[in-house]
C-alpha cells in the first residue's frame, strides 16, 4: 500500500471499528429482549395480590378508554374492561367519545347495558364544559385529540389511578391487579417492594383474516354493521404491522425497559398516578419546567398541543423526581392485544411515516439510528467490519466483496429465523390467562379457537415486505416531510414538538391550536423511546 493511502485506510478501518461495534451493541441488546420474552412469555404468570387484599387496602382505578370510530373487535377489546377480576367496587370506567354522531356511539351505550352494576358512564366531548358551552372554549386545550376527547374523564377522575387503554387493545382478566401490583409494589405473602411510578404492557399485533360477513358482526358488536369488503382488505398491510410489532418491536422494548435506561413506552395501556401527573406539571412543584408553563393546564391538559402525548407523559414522569419510587415496568408477561384487518400496505407505510415524523423531533437520536438496528443495515455493517477490520483478515475471512456479501447473507438468515421463532412464540400467547370470554384474537396460534397460525412460506413474504420497507419508509418520513394525519385531522409538526392543525386550504385552523412555550427549553420531551402504533 502507497503511503498517500494510509489517512484514507485509516478512516476506513475506523469507520469498520464503529460498525462492530454498533452491531455486537444490537446484538445484546436483542438477546436481552428475546430472553424475556421467553422467560416471562411462556406461561401465565402468577395470580395478582391487590384484587383479593382488604377492601380499604385495594386502590381504586378509573379506567379510561378513548374511542375513535368502529374497528374490528371493538366491542370485545372494550368488553374486557368489564370482565377484569377487580373489585367492582373499586373501579371507574370512562368510555370517551368525541361526538355522539361517531359510528362507535351506538357500541359504547351497549356496553353500559350489557354490563349493568359497574360505575361506567360514556363520556362526550362535545359535552365537556372546559370546551363547550357557556363557560367553555374551545381552544381551552391544543389540538391533541386524544387528549381532547379524555380530558374531562381524566378530571372527573375517582381514586389516584389512572389507566388509559385505547379502544382497541384486548387486556386479560388479571391484567389490572398485575397492573396495580407492579405500581404499588405488592408481592405475594405481603410482600412490599419499591414501587413504580409507571408501569405499561408489552402490545401485540394480531392480524386477522378478512372475515365473512357474520364473524365481522360478532367481532364488531351486537348491533354494529360489518365492515364492507373493501374495509376487509385485499393489502398485506396488516401483516407488515404484526410482523414489526412481532420482532424489532417487541425485542427493542422488552430489552430497553429491562436495562432501564431511558423511557421505552407506547400509548396503548398505561398505568399512573394522577397526584403524580399534576405534580409533576406544575412549574411551582417541579424545577424542570420553566414558570412560563405555568398557564398550560395540568395533568394530561399539559401535553394537548403534542401530538406524542403518550410518550412526553411517560418521559416527564420518568424525569421527575418522586423519593421512595422507581421509574417505570413493564408488567412481563402481560400483553395488549389491538386485533386488526383490512389493513392495506399504503395503509400500513402511512402508519409508519406518521409516527416516524412524530418521533423525529421526540427522540431524534433514536430516529436517526434507527436504521442501523434493522436487519439488512446492521447485517451489512456486521459484514463491512469483519471484512475490513485486519485482526478478522489474520483470522481468515477474506477482504473481497464475495465475502461480504456471503457472511452478509448468513447473518440476514440468522436474524430470520431468530425473528421466525421469536415472533411465533409471541403469537402463542401461552402468557394469556384464558377462559370463556378470551376472543379468538387473544387465544394465540397453540390454542383451540384461537387464530391461524401462518406458515413459514406465508411468513416469510411478510418479513421479506417488511424488512425491505424499513429503509424507504424511514427516508420519506425522516428526511421529507413534516406533516402527518391522524385521528382524521392533519398535523404540521414543528421542530419544537408542538403541532399545528392544518386546514383544508393547507392552513392552520383555529380551533384548538394554541401553541405552548417548547417543551425543549423545558426539557420534557427527552428520551430514546421507541415507536409508538395507534
Amino acid at each position: 500500500m502507497v503511503p498517500d493511502d494510509a489517512p484514507k485506510s485509516m478512516v476506513i478501518q475506523g469507520f469498520a471499528l464503529v460498525c462492530l461495534i454498533w452491531s455486537c451493541i444490537v446484538f445484546v441488546v436483542q438477546n436481552i429482549g428475546i430472553y424475556k420474552i421467553f422467560r416471562y412469555h411462556s406461561a401465565p404468570p402468577p395470580k395478582p395480590v391487590s384484587p383479593s387484599l382488604r377492601d380499604d387496602e385495594v386502590p381504586h382505578i378509573t379506567i379510561i378508554r378513548p374511542v375513535k370510530g368502529v374497528e374490528i373487535g371493538l366491542y370485545e377489546c372494550l368488553a374486557s374492561t368489564f370482565r377484569l377480576a377487580y373489585p367492582r367496587s373499586k373501579m371507574t370506567v370512562y368510555l370517551c367519545v368525541a361526538s355522539t354522531d361517531d359510528p362507535a356511539y351506538p357500541i359504547l351505550q351497549q356496553l353500559i347495558s350489557d354490563f349493568p352494576g359497574f360505575d361506567a358512564k360514556v363520556m362526550v366531548e362535545e359535552d365537556d364544559p372546559l370546551l363547550h358551552g357557556a363557560q367553555g372554549r374551545v381552544n381551552n386545550l391544543g389540538p391533541n385529540p386524544k387528549i381532547r376527547n379524555i380530558s374531562r374523564a381524566y378530571r372527573e377522575a375517582k381514586g389516584d389511578v389512572i389507566w388509559i387503554v385505547d379502544c382497541n387493545v384486548w387486556t386479560s382478566r388479571n391484567a389490572a391487579g398485575r397492573m396495580v401490583d407492579k405500581l404499588f409494589g405488592y408481592k405475594p405473602g405481603g410482600e412490599r417492594v419499591k414501587p413504580y411510578k409507571f408501569v405499561h404492557q408489552l402490545p401485540l399485533v394480531v392480524d386477522l383474516e378478512p372475515p365473512k360477513v357474520e364473524e365481522a358482526q360478532t367481532l364488531l358488536s351486537p348491533g354494529a354493521s360489518a365492515p364492507s369488503l373493501a374495509t376487509q382488505g385485499l393489502g398485506r398491510g396488516g401483516q407488515l404491522e404484526q410482523m414489526f410489532m412481532a420482532t424489532t418491536h417487541a425485542k427493542f422494548y422488552s430489552a430497553i425497559n429491562t436495562v432501564g435506561i431511558a423511557p421505552c413506552i407506547v400509548g396503548k395501556s398505561n398505568m399512573f398516578r394522577k397526584s403524580h401527573l399534576e405534580k409533576f406539571t406544575d412549574p411551582v412543584q417541579n424545577p424542570l419546567l420553566p414558570s412560563s408553563d405555568s398557564s398550560r393546564g395540568r395533568g394530561i391538559d399539559f401535553f394537548s398541543s403534542y401530538i406524542c402525548e403518550d410518550h412526553l407523559i411517560g418521559d416527564l414522569i420518568w424525569r421527575s423526581k418522586a423519593p421512595g419510587f422507581r421509574n417505570h415496568g413493564l408488567v412481563l408477561g402481560e400483553i395488549a392485544v389491538q386485533p386488526m384487518s383490512g389493513m392495506s400496505i399504503s395503509a400500513y407505510i402511512a402508519r409508519r411515516v406518521r409516527w416516524l415524523r412524530v418521533r423525529k423531533w421526540t427522540v431524534l437520536a433514536a430516529t436517526l439510528v434507527e436504521p442501523g438496528v434493522e436487519s439488512f443495515m446492521c447485517c451489512l455493517q456486521f459484514a463491512f467490519a469483519l471484512t475490513t477490520l485486519p485482526w478478522f483478515h489474520q483470522q481468515g475471512i477474506p477482504q473481497t466483496w464475495g465475502a461480504m456479501g456471503a457472511i452478509w447473507l448468513f447473518m440476514v438468515t440468522c436474524w430470520m429465523l431468530v425473528d421466525r421463532i421469536f415472533s411465533t412464540k409471541l403469537h402463542q400467547c401461552q402468557s394469556v390467562d384464558v377462559d370463556e370470554d378470551t376472543p379468538s384474537f387473544a387465544r394465540g396460534t397453540c390454542r383451540p379457537g384461537g387464530v391461524r397460525y401462518r406458515p413459514f412460506p406465508e411468513w416469510l413474504c411478510a418479513w421479506l415486505g417488511r424488512e425491505m420497507l424499513a429503509l424507504p419508509i424511514w427516508t420519506w418520513a425522516v428526511l421529507l416531510g413534516t406533516t402527518v394525519t391522524w385521528r382524521g385531522k392533519r398535523f404540521r409538526v414543528r421542530m419544537d414538538m408542538s403541532v399545528v392543525e392544518i386546514n383544508d386550504n393547507g392552513g392552520p385552523s383555529g380551533a384548538g391550536n394554541r401553541v405552548p412555550t417548547s417543551p425543549k427549553a423545558s426539557q420534557t420531551p427527552r428520551s430514546r423511546s421507541k415507536d409508538r402504533v395507534d
